[in-house]
Formats: C-alpha cells, structure tokens, sequence
C-alpha cells in the first residue's frame, strides 16, 4: 500500500526534457553481452547474433488493467515489465540478451517515481544479464504504460516452438502454480478493506510467498540452463502467463494435438493451497486458470524421462493425445472431463 508521510523531491519530468530524461534514467546501465555493439544514444541499436537465431518478444503494461499502482511498488513494477518478457524467450529455449524500454506516462508521475521504476529495470537486468538498449518515453493523457521488448538468440536446432509437440510426448510444468493468482486475489481484498477504512493497515507477513508471486515473479532462467546442462531438447514450449489451461490448449492448438493432463501432477505451492481454502476457492482451478506465474510448460520426448526425472523443480504432469482426444483432464478423484480455458482475457469488454 502507499505510505502516508512526508512529501518526497518531486521533479517535474518537463525540467531534463525527453532526450534528457532518457540519459538521466538509463547512464547507469551497462552493456553486458559482446553482441550489443551500440545500445543507446544512437538512432537505433546494432546487435551481431552471428549463427545464432534472433527472437524477439513484446509485452505491454497498462495501469489499471496490468497493474494497480495502489499496492504494486515503482520498483517491482519495473522489475516485473522486463521479467514477463524475458520468460517470453526462455520459453522458446533461447537466452535474452537486449531489452528496449518505451513509456508513455501523465504528469502526475515526476523524474522520482520514474528512478524508483528504472531501479527495478537495472536490477532485473543485473540479475538476468541483459542489456537495455533503447526504447522511448511519450505523454499519456491517464495512467502509465509500459512496453518492453525482449530480444535474445538461440541455436538454430534447440529453439522450441508451440508447435512441435508430438502424440506421447510427456508434458512438464516448472516450479509452482496458482500462487500469483491467490496473491492477487489477497491484494486486491485489503486495497477494498483499505479504501472502506484508510487506518486499518494491510496484513500481508502471513502470505508474503503468494503476495511475492504476483508482485515479483520471477522468470525461469535456471530451467532452461538445467535443460541445456543436460542436453535435453523440448519438442515444445510456452510460458504460463495466462494459466496452465489456456497455455496447454495454445500449445495443442499450434500442434494439432490433444492432451491428458492429470491434477496429481500439476504442483501447487503449499501456501497457495491454504491461502485458496481460506478464499473458499478450489486450489486446482486457481492453479490450472490464474495465470502470471511465469513457469514453463514443455513437452518432451518420452524417450528422454531419465534426463528429466531427478531435475529439480520439474513435474511430469501428463501426455500428449490424438487431437480427435481432445484436452482432458484427469482428477484426483478418479474422474475425466474436458479440460476448460478460464485464463486471462486480454480484450475484456469489462475492462478499461
């Protein structure tokens, strides 16, 4: 929530100018990867890929339908805006290398808030080492957006695509589900509690791993540089930004596919659980439909499970069918019944 107190330095953003601005937030960044040869502060980057593949990847933040500057920090704002696109080439078993960054944002926001944001772009950059390279700033009539573009390179014969995957191959999610949802959810309760009552302050110690999940996920570098330590080429692959059912009927869709997915093997965080029961909500419906994880979903080839078996963090969660199958899920409870997409819906006519 935002703090009431003092009044910070506020500078107006009009005082540096746009070029100004733009050298005032992005000096300190320095260039990490041999194939940036010109970042910014020239009329366009120059990156040399040589053999390699070049993917490039573009996600746009929007307050009040992405974010809520209400409970969601500058920083970890900034943070987030690279990592939702960074997971975005991760997904196509390819390192990001560049990252170009273009807001557009109303007076209310002075060169203050913007340093607080562009310190959670530097230190996702830091963290992922990825070179910011350009981008451009423009004046919104309302609100803050963000556009950030990933770009990274991969090799020709271990990129994955959505489709690839083929009738056995067996399908794996990374890390945890649901989490970033049921934070959300909680959020958006105490910002309701806090409107309704200004003093009451927000308890969020007792959930700080859902809260966490939504507020800085974080992408899934670690499994791609297991999945290359061993050698292992997924048949296919996509991020989980919009829920593991929406991601996996992508998936099939592009494959010409189905899929049996069984509840059993979709991982759910024990914190998630309890927080979902206290919500009156069925954890496997949060996890199979919340969406913002950022976790991988791949296929792999059957004849590869001794590579995946003992890696952490890695969950063998069903198998690829027969498109005529359909996409089907598999209940703890014995049952089999078509699987539902509920995920996010960009275009949302309730929204905005």
């Amino acid at each position: 929530m935002i703090e009431q107190g003092a009044q910070p330095q506020r500078t107006d953003v009009n005082t540096l100018g746009e070029f100004g601005l733009i050298e005032h937030l992005t000096r300190r960044f320095p260039l990490l990867n041999a194939s940036s040869v010109v970042g910014i502060g020239d009329d366009a980057a120059v990156i040399d890929n040589g053999n390699f593949k070049t993917v490039v990847s573009t996600d746009m933040l929007l307050e009040g339908i992405h974010f809520d500057l209400m409970y969601t920090p500058l920083k970890h704002l900034g943070y987030k805006a690279v990592v939702v696109n960074l997971s975005d080439i991760y997904a196509m078993n390819a390192q990001p290398k560049q990252i170009t960054v273009s807001l557009a944002l109303s007076n209310r926001f002075s060169v203050e808030a913007l340093e607080e944001l562009y310190e959670g772009i530097y230190a996702a950059c830091e963290h992922y080492g990825v070179d910011l390279v350009g981008g451009d700033t423009s004046s919104s009539t309302k609100g803050l957006v963000i556009s950030v573009t990933a770009i990274g390179q991969g090799e020709t014969d271990k990129l994955a695509y959505r489709s690839g995957a083929k009738v056995g191959d067996l399908i794996c999610i990374s890390g945890n589900v649901g989490a970033a949802y049921l934070g959300l959810q909680l959020l958006e309760r105490e910002k309701q509690i806090y409107l309704s009552s200004p003093g009451v302050s927000p308890d969020l110690e007792e959930e700080a791993y859902c809260v966490g999940r939504q507020l800085k996920p974080e992408a899934r570098k670690d499994i791609i540089d297991l999945i290359a330590k061993t050698q292992l080429v997924p048949t296919a692959m996509i991020d989980i930004s919009d829920g593991v059912a929406s991601e996996l009927f992508h998936l099939c869709r592009a494959s010409g596919v189905g899929a049996f997915l069984e509840e059993s093997g979709v991982p759910i965080h024990p914190d998630a659980q309890l927080l979902a029961l206290k919500f009156k909500l069925d954890p496997i419906t949060c996890a199979l439909s919340g969406g913002e994880d950022y976790e991988l979903l791949f296929t792999i080839d059957p004849a590869d499970i001794e590579k995946v078996k003992y890696l952490p963090d890695i969950y063998i969660a069903g198998e690829i069918t027969a498109a005529s199958e359909g996409v089907k899920l598999h209940t703890k409870g014995g049952n089999i019944h078509p699987l539902k997409a509920q995920g996010w819906v960009h275009f949302d006519p309730n929204k905005g």
